[in-house]
């Protein structure tokens, strides 16, 4: 691939399977693909007991070999409790704690040997993979699912900030995803976007005209994808077992599980194998299309469900909707299609790649928020109501949902006790009315109130919303003018002291980091030539001449000597010193073989 200029800004999926970047490229949007095509990094990190971290493709394929060190789906985790992760916990090898690291304010962690990590930090090293691959962009406009709320929304914005990038905005998923499919119409109606990824799902109705994009309303279930579609076959099989899965098990369960998953999009049958003669376990199946179908049925249920809601929200009928765009990389199932082109009446588009889409509708809002073209406008939504805790644990809600974003509303509130000088401010998301059915968000404070009797203070709390479906916070005591503005303390999930922290971290051991993963990949690659001249050396080594039998053990020696020690650029001169040793080994198998194939062609010759 011919080299291209640096980027700057760009527009990025990030992921609960694969992650990517796009950027603006004359004047289109284009995914960064590796030096073979690829443009999906998996969003799957595998750590080494020396603290290297390996991510993406290497670290996917690190997944059998130990899989209690390679962690998949991070996103899940992101801006969630322990309590809302209790469904999940039997499928995750790793152990999930929750730190109480101040009164009142819990951080999630994933503990790796005698570490432990945040979903925010897993998530920055995913993030700074894609910005490796994009030649290391400084600014980016980041997409997440358009049912995340507050909390969820604001660790991947902290992701991003440890990641080293500076994040103009956090856009709705099947937003970006519209605003991509309408680069080339300038009147497309009303869109149902089906949004079905690996770990979340969300239906987003849009209107689109004259360059304005508008979500008239979202509904979504962000813990329904692929994800749960493999876990229907795992649990199958772990049944028929009748074993518990422990971390290796687990882990080959839910690779062959997604390989037939993947299988059946395009076979009638296929056969799952599970094969660990360590392990006394030799298993087949035949899963089949109808039964997997039958299995996922639930789950699509439940997506339609939640585009009848959204479409409700959006006071129309499936029948009022001119287009219909499939994203993520679950719309590829057959019987995925079929449901919802039922559902809608008519055929939905599958033109674009749904694993690409989205983060080419970032990279043109990227490129809108810099370039400063105003020909495109968006508009979101909010995807849950906010409101404030009252007496009796009752929510009263401050802003609807699919309220347009930015958006802000003020609510008066009093005291209810004589000589009252503060009020505590629970704050809340959710359609519920009581508190116990909707998720608190955090707290805040007011002090300073004038002592005066009860009802007497007048306290006005507004709630803002950015662009980003952020919320801030700002209080005023009426009567005495005592204000303050607020910002929300997350009750779980990073402070911005140590996102800060983490920050400053990721630029101090940059090098260090650099130069771990190089000596890992290098150590990789030395590990494989080793196997390989071994075997060759069984082949043909007979062949060799001594001096070069001796050099090649004497690089051998060097290079394990290099193995053994840390130094990235040792390791690498002795990869390069072996590879010219083993020059004459290669070179005699090389005949060998081109001997064979000509005494092959003989004989066909004679026999002819």
């Amino acid at each position: 691939m011919e080299p291209q200029a640096p980027t700057t800004v760009v527009g990025i999926d990030l992921g609960t399977t694969n992650s990517l970047a796009a950027t603006i490229r004359n004047g289109r949007p284009e995914v960064f693909r590796d030096s073979t095509g690829i443009a999906l990094v998996p969003s799957c990190l595998s750590f080494h007991p020396d603290g290297t971290v390996l991510v993406g493709t290497a670290a996917k394929e690190r997944a059998l070999l130990d899989p209690t060190h390679t962690i998949f789906s991070v996103k899940r985790l992101m801006g969630r409790t322990l309590a809302d992760l209790q469904g999940e916990l039997k499928h995750i090898p790793q152990q999930i704690v929750e730190r109480e690291v101040q009164p009142g304010r819990k951080v999630l962690r994933v503990r790796v040997d005698d570490k432990e990590y945040t979903p925010e930090e897993l998530s920055a090293m995913i993030l700074q993979e894609v910005r490796k691959r994009a030649g290391n962009p400084t600014k980016a406009v980041i997409t997440v699912p358009a049912y995340f709320d507050d909390a969820q929304r604001q660790a991947t914005r902290d992701a991003g900030r440890i990641a080293g990038l500076d994040v103009l905005r956090i856009v709705n998923e099947p937003t970006a995803a519209a605003l991509a499919y309408g680069l080339d119409k300038a009147d497309a109606g009303t869109i149902a976007v089906y949004d079905l990824g690996g770990g979340t799902f969300d239906c987003s109705i849009l209107s689109l005209a004259d360059g304005v994009f508008k979500v008239l309303s979202t509904n979504g279930d962000t813990y329904l994808g692929g994800d749960d579609f493999d876990r229907a076959i795992m649990d199958i099989v772990s049944n028929e077992l009748k074993l518990v899965p422990d971390a290796e098990l687990l882990q080959h369960l839910r690779e062959a599980a997604e390989r037939a998953k993947m299988a059946l999009s395009t076979a009638d049958s296929t056969e799952l194998v599970i094969d660990l003669p360590q392990r006394k376990i030799a298993y087949r199946r035949t899963f089949t299309r109808t039964e997997f179908e039958s299995l996922i049925a639930p789950h699509i249920d439940r997506s339609l469900a939640k585009c009848q809601a959204a479409l409700r929200d959006a006071k129309l009928k499936p029948s009022d909707i001119a287009e219909v765009v499939l994203v993520g990389g679950s719309t590829r199932i057959p019987y995925v299609r079929q449901r919802v082109e039922a559902f809608f009446g008519r055929k939905p588009h599958t033109d674009l790649n749904p694993d690409e889409v989205v983060a080419l509708g970032a990279a043109v809002q990227a490129d809108i928020l810099t370039s400063g073209r105003r020909d495109r406008l968006l508009l979101d939504v909010i995807p849950l109501s906010l409101g404030i805790e009252t007496l009796g644990g009752v929510v009263d809600k401050v802003i609807d949902r699919n309220s347009t974003v930015p958006c802000q509303a003020t609510t008066r509130y009093t005291t209810f006790v004589d000589n009252q000088t503060a009020i505590t401010i629970n704050i809340y998301q959710g359609e519920r009315e009581l508190t116990q059915d909707c998720r608190l968000l955090g707290q805040f404070k007011l002090g300073g109130i004038p002592p005066m009797p009860a009802q007497m203070a007048q306290v006005d709390v507004t709630f803002r919303v950015d662009a980003n479906g952020m919320l801030r916070v700002q209080a005023k005591e009426q009567r005495s003018g005592q204000q303050a503005i607020i910002e929300v303390k997350a009750s779980h999930g990073l402070s911005q002291d140590e996102v800060e922290r983490l920050v400053l971290e990721s630029v101090d051991h940059a090098h260090a980091d650099f130069s771990a993963r190089r000596f890992i990949e290098y150590k990789n690659k030395a590990d494989a030539d080793l196997r390989h001249t071994a075997k060759a050396l069984d082949q043909a080594g007979a062949e060799l001449t001594p001096e070069q039998r001796a050099r090649i053990d004497a690089a051998t020696a060097t290079l394990k000597a290099a193995m053994a020690g840390t130094d990235a650029d040792d390791l690498h001169r002795a990869v390069d010193a072996f590879g010219a040793a083993t020059l004459p080994l290669a070179e005699l198998l090389m005949n060998a073989a081109a001997k064979k194939l000509l005494r092959g062609q003989h004989d066909d010759a004679i026999e002819s």
